[in-house]
């Protein structure tokens, strides 16, 4: 189960990796224009984020 999870946890640090690696000046604009968004929609956006993980889990599972 240890070894399910520092993959699960690689794999995320991989994909987050990308855009920055990637893009740079893409990133910036993205993490700037999420600064600027109220606490709502941040919990909203997150709440949609994990209920899409969940979803997905579901479906590989």
């Amino acid at each position: 189960m240890i070894q399910d999870l520092l993959t699960a946890f690689a794999l995320l640090l991989i994909i987050e990796g990308i855009l920055p690696f990637l893009s740079p000046r893409t990133m910036r604009k993205a993490l700037f224009s999420i600064v600027q968004n109220n606490d709502k929609a941040l919990r909203m956006t997150g709440l949609m984020t994990m209920l899409a993980g969940l979803l997905l889990l579901y479906l590989v599972r």
